[in-house]
């Protein structure tokens, strides 16, 4: 036992691991080998439950959660690509569902009210106008007015018929306004098309917000009719809206029907609503954006969209 203690101790003294030391680092070994198998059976069970996948490298194996496929909104991310086909804006043909943006007959966000309106008779569609002119008629008289009175004789009938036109995008076909105007350029850079003038009704006080709206794109080979995009903006402006809805409606409708490597499109406007009433903020000013695919993921690609609109003004 003497010769063994002063074996240790020259082994101490000669830097090299006692008899104690090898004992206690097997020990430490067994233990985190342990440690490691828990610890990955624990990730393996995680990832079975979030439907992820492992992927080994260099003898280690880590658990990689999949991502989601998207279907209510345009890819922001090749890998977040749905599995499905989408429609093709200029075919009758559906491959998939249909998006929420454009659906299988090319109107957007259509309610059953839509389609009654759009389908409807002239004889169903003078009946709507006398029935808007019977409301128009009470709430003159709710507000203490005297509609029979000269300057008020005509106003419910002026104001159905301005109230029809000024929502009348939600009567508009998608492929009526791309009329087939997509042309395989193979154009590759960015598409901007600026200071598009949109008015639209305010949907919780039916009061107007008017604007302008800046819209771009990269496209993939493919390039749509300049004048389209105004139209497209146009078409969901028409209709009882908010703004954060209606900018991102217009990026998401322009991601499908062309396709691009991305779209940006931003919105600066002034509400009545805070104008008129309310605040009464007669000077503010609401810029709202949305941003698909490479704008999303390219800070650089965002800035020049920016900095060409105006908006990147730091």
């Amino acid at each position: 036992m003497a010769a063994s203690g002063n074996g240790d101790l020259e082994a101490l003294q000669l830097g090299a691991p006692s008899t104690y030391d090898r004992a206690s680092d097997d020990s430490s070994s067994s233990d985190e080998s342990t440690s490691r198998k828990k610890r990955s059976a624990d990730s393996k069970k995680m990832a079975a439950k979030r439907g992820a996948s492992e992927i080994t490298t260099n003898g280690t194996t880590v658990a990689v959660t999949q991502r989601r496929n998207s279907v209510s909104q345009a890819a922001r991310d090749p890998r977040d690509e749905p599995s499905i086909k989408r429609r093709a804006v200029g075919s009758s043909a559906l491959a998939g569902p249909p998006s929420p943006i454009i659906e299988a007959d090319g109107l957007s966000r259509a309610s059953k009210g839509t389609r009654a309106r759009l389908e409807e008779t002239p004889e169903e569609a003078e009946a709507r106008l006398d029935k808007m002119r019977g409301a128009v008629r009470t709430l003159l008289e709710c507000v203490g007015e005297d509609p029979d009175r000269e300057g008020l004789l005509d106003t419910p009938s002026r104001y159905a018929k301005a109230l029809l036109f000024l929502t009348k995008g939600y009567q508009v076909n998608v492929d009526d306004i791309v009329n087939k105007a997509l042309f395989h350029e193979g154009h590759n850079e960015m598409v901007v098309v600026k200071d598009i003038e949109i008015h639209s009704l305010c949907e919780h006080h039916l009061v107007p917000f008017n604007g302008k709206m800046h819209i771009g794109y990269i496209p993939r080979d493919t390039v749509i009719g300049l004048s389209k995009l105004p139209r497209i903006a146009e078409m969901f402006a028409r209709r009882l809206q908010i703004q954060e809805r209606l900018t991102k409606d217009v990026a998401h409708a322009i991601m499908e029907i062309l396709k691009p490597q991305g779209v940006a499109v931003v919105m600066e406007s002034s509400h009545l609503c805070m104008v008129m009433r309310g605040v009464q903020q007669t000077s503010s000013t609401t810029i709202t954006s949305c941003v698909l695919g490479c704008f999303e993921r390219k800070s650089k690609t965002r800035n020049e969209f920016l900095s060409l609109v105006g908006v990147n003004r730091h």
